[in-house]
């Protein structure tokens, strides 16, 4: 049994580097949706959070439907829903793109981490003491200036913990990505066991590395709140 384990981690996971080039390509996934959602959060959280029902409502709307249906569901849609459409397939440009099953795994888990950190955003944007803002305005700060120099970034320490959740779900929701194709980690293990029926070791072994690129993250997440939000830590006097 020794002997067996030692070959699979030898082949897969150090000569040939299945194992390694998957963990790369579902750290890549994670960034990249994740960076493209953090950049659409933002401007849609400032909407969804506006006393104007004529902005925040279609981002009400956007939300309510990536946040109320399965992610699996959203990524099928995408990859095999809107390669069946005609205008699709009619345009070369959108053909090319919707055809790769990377493409449209980003589109789906953008669009999902969009939705969730929308409304975590806009929940802290909401919070914001309302002394600090009439602060702004009381010093003759325009809206753009009151968002970017008090709102936004007081908001954004505040929604950290809550942010820092949904990168790590994001992380696990990466695994969906193997029903288009794409040789992320869980393909990686699929594929590993499929050759050589070691079940127990092909998705023990991606759960561990899961679960040691969700470590880093907690403490990479911890380490930001304890410098960012250390105002908010109770003072320990000696």
């Amino acid at each position: 049994m020794m002997e067996l384990i030692h070959a699979y981690w030898r082949n897969y996971l150090w000569s040939d580097g299945y194992v390694i080039s998957g963990l790369a390509m579902t750290l890549w996934l994670l960034v990249i949706a994740c960076t493209i959602g953090f950049c659409l959060a933002i401007p849609l959280a400032i909407a969804r959070a506006s006393e104007r029902s004529w902005l925040a409502k279609p981002v009400w709307l956007f939300t309510y439907v990536f946040r109320g249906t399965p992610l699996f569901v959203q990524l099928l849609l995408i990859y095999s829903g809107l390669g069946s459409l005609r205008a699709i397939q009619a345009s070369p440009l959108l053909w090319d793109f919707f055809r790769e099953g990377f493409n449209c795994t980003i589109v789906a888990l953008t669009l999902n981490t969009a939705a969730y950190s929308t409304e975590i955003f806009a929940g802290a944007i909401e919070a914001s003491p309302y002394g600090e803002v009439e602060a702004g305005r009381a010093i003759g700060m325009s809206t753009w200036k009151l968002y970017r120099r008090i709102i936004l970034p007081s908001a954004l320490r505040r929604a950290l913990p809550a942010y820092s959740n949904e990168v790590i779900f994001m992380l696990h929701a990466t695994s969906v990505a193997f029903t288009a194709t794409v040789p992320d980690l869980l393909k990686v293990a699929v594929d590993v066991n499929a050759a050589t029926f070691m079940t127990f070791e092909a998705y023990g072994i991606a759960a561990l590395l899961y679960l040691a690129v969700t470590f880093l993250l907690v403490g990479a997440f911890r380490a930001a709140e304890r410098r960012w939000l250390a105002y908010l830590q109770p003072l320990h006097h000696h």
